[in-house]
């Protein structure tokens, strides 16, 4: 993975840094990855073209982080397409490595020029259910929600008419020529050029 960032690095002048968390230390990880990628510098000074992936498995979030200088190149739309694409379906099977691996690639084809490809690879196959069957189900599961909840309030009235009893009261980076590690301060062995962060990018669940 390391030599796959270095060799964007090296074809685009973008860095590209992936960084798996413990915790987000009780950080929305919007403001963590904000912070974050501002204190590592990454990007060049003045190009501000640095990309941070983040993945916080303890809190199920991931997010990529844009660089002011690439919020024209890959916009918050365009980074919310790969995460919930790419990268989440891989992580809602267990399959992290798998994950990060398809986020990079896609992330990667969108710095190199290819963002028509990553935009086929979103679009679903020609055999698809058609909308209304997804607008079907979406109602069904609704329906079940609201049954359940429902039942859920009725049982509690009923427990409190009848005196019911009451229940009892570190990550890894990898960048750009670096091997692997972990810290706020330490960057994993990669060095950054010094860019800057505006805020830009896409978070997502699983």
């Amino acid at each position: 993975l390391a030599r796959q960032l270095e060799a964007l690095e090296e074809r685009t002048s973008d860095q590209l840094v992936v960084v798996t968390l413990r915790s987000l230390q009780g950080f929305p990880i919007e403001e963590y990855g904000y912070k974050l990628g501002r204190h590592w510098g990454i990007g060049q000074a003045g190009k501000d073209n640095g990309v941070l992936l983040i993945v916080a498995p303890t809190e199920r979030r991931v997010r990529i982080e844009v660089g002011r200088g690439l919020e024209g190149e890959l916009p918050d739309a365009l980074a919310k397409l790969i995460i919930e694409n790419a990268i989440l379906p891989r992580f809602r099977a267990g399959d992290f490595a798998g994950g990060i691996r398809d986020g990079v690639r896609d992330i990667t084809a969108v710095l190199t020029g290819d963002a028509e490809a990553v935009k086929l690879r979103a679009r679903p196959p020609d055999n698809a259910p058609p909308d209304w069957v997804a607008i079907v189900i979406i109602l069904a599961w609704f329906i079940i929600f609201a049954l359940v909840i429902w039942s859920i309030v009725h049982s509690a009235r009923s427990n409190a008419k009848g005196g019911g009893r009451k229940g009892k009261k570190g990550g890894w980076v990898f960048g750009p020529g670096s091997s692997s590690g972990g810290g706020w301060s330490g960057g994993g062995g990669f060095s950054g050029g010094g860019g800057s962060f505006g805020g830009g990018g896409a978070s997502g669940s699983w």
